[in-house]
């Protein structure tokens, strides 16, 4: 279960060191290069409850092999891509993966360890392996590219997958499928997808087509369109729908999860900008611009550890009011880089400040959205929390490449591509404290003898 976590929380984060190769390389527009982010965010969000739903019926073993050979299929495909279109197919092939094998790992960890220190133990592995990957990634990503070719950081997930389906085959037993309540609810996870691909897309071709256009309009009516089918299919299915609307009702789920729809709009900006900044406008080759990366990724884990000492002191929501401003602050610092500017002084202070922030917010988020359910739904609610911070990203990369993207203008240069990378930024600080005001005014307020006595 470690190897499939370190994989998928790795494949979040390797490419985007590799992003201005891959786009030079295949000929990805600005804007268009967003796609590769997007068709693996989108796919992965979008089918994640369907995915834990096909594998409570059909047995996590087996879903989890079939994500495992799709998952490693896809990158193999995604190595050879020769065209934008290919790669982007591939990449929306390994979400498609990912999302079956995702929550299947999950539900296998935590019924083979049911309880006591082992189950402890097991959690804290997996929890760490998850942090591990992300920070491997980006260190991975840039050594890969700058001394392999791009094409390996698609290829590196071939040798996990393979050693994760040997570990799986042999050493986990076939487990029982749970009781059947009704097929899948596949016509809505398949509406939900598309409507937020369909979202994105409109949101990302306003560069050729202004807002006010009947292209753009009729693109983001129709996406509206397919959300609202969505909800619809929710509420009147017969089938096992992927989630029970009433949950949303209730307001430290509906909190937690608008919170993390814009937190993980900002947290995918900023991957996506800092990367191109150090390698287009300072000059920096993919393995220096991944070791510069490793402070990011390090203060990540180092938030996330203490987000956990500091829950046994402080409710959920206050730590989550605190690391949302520290990120604010530290996107609000990357908005001042220079087109004449260095790692040390235009880089490394921002991303100390807005990883420890990002860290600090990731635990206490889930901790309200599973707190305030019932035991039988938290699992739902987890599920639900996850695909909106995968579909925040797609929709916050989309929107900021975009505001990015207007300001540039058409005039590549290292002077007008910091505009557009500083004022992306800036707009990111703006949705971090949109998420702010968010966690002070929607989520409720603790019980004052219930401060201090939280957990994230």
């Amino acid at each position: 279960m470690s190897v499939v976590q370190f994989m998928v929380s790795l494949d979040l984060s390797v490419v985007n060191v590799g992003l201005p190769e891959i786009g030079s390389s295949l000929g990805f527009s600005e804007v268009g290069l967003t796609w590769v982010i997007h068709a693996y965010a989108l796919t992965f969000g979008g089918l994640l409850l369907l995915g834990g739903k096909i594998a409570d019926r059909y047995g996590h073993k087996r879903v989890m092999l079939f994500g495992l050979g799709l998952f490693g299929i896809a990158s193999l495909v995604g190595g050879l891509a020769h065209s934008p279109g290919q790669l982007i197919a591939s990449r929306a092939a390994q979400g498609i993966g990912a999302a079956a094998l995702a929550p299947a790992a999950l539900a296998l960890l935590a019924s083979t360890f049911r309880g006591g220190k082992e189950r402890v133990k097991a959690f804290g592995i997996w929890s760490a392996v998850n942090a591990s990957g992300g920070a491997v990634g980006v260190l991975a990503g840039g050594l890969l590219t700058q001394y392999a070719g791009w094409q390996w950081v698609m290829y590196i997930n071939l040798p996990m997958a393979a050693v994760a389906l040997a570990l799986s085959w042999r050493g986990i037993a076939k487990d029982t499928p749970s009781a059947r309540r009704g097929s899948p609810d596949v016509l809505g996870a398949v509406l939900a997808t598309a409507g937020a691909a369909l979202l994105v897309f409109g949101v990302v071709r306003t560069d050729q087509h202004p807002w006010t256009s009947p292209t753009t309009l009729i693109t983001l009516a129709v996406a509206v369109a397919l959300l609202a089918g969505f909800v619809q299919v929710e509420r009147t299915t017969t089938r096992d729908p992927l989630i029970r609307l009433g949950l949303l009702a209730n307001r430290s789920v509906a909190g937690a999860n608008l919170y993390t729809l814009l937190f993980g709009g900002a947290m995918a900006s900023v991957l996506y900008f800092v990367s191109l900044y150090l390698q287009r406008v300072l000059g920096g080759d993919p393995a220096r611009t991944g070791a510069q990366f490793l402070p990011f990724a390090l203060g990540v884990v180092v938030g996330s550890t203490l987000a956990v000492k500091l829950g046994y002191k402080f409710a959920p929501r206050n730590i989550l009011i605190t690391g949302g401003t520290l990120a604010a602050i530290g996107f609000a610092w990357f908005g001042l880089i220079r087109a004449d500017g260095s790692f040390l002084v235009d880089v490394l202070g921002p991303s100390i400040v807005a990883s420890v922030g990002i860290g600090l917010c990731l635990a206490p988020a889930v901790s309200i959205a599973t707190g305030g359910v019932a035991p039988h739904e938290a699992g739902a609610a987890s599920g639900v929390l996850n695909s909106t911070r995968q579909i925040g990203a797609s929709l916050g990369l989309a929107a900021l490449s975009t505001v990015a993207n207007d300001r540039t203008g058409d005039a590549v240069t290292p002077g007008s591509l910091t505009d557009g990378y500083a004022l992306g930024m800036l707009a990111g600080a703006g949705i971090l404290v949109c998420a702010v005001l968010i966690a002070v005014f929607v989520l409720p307020r603790p019980a004052p003898a219930a401060e201090g006595a939280q957990t994230p």
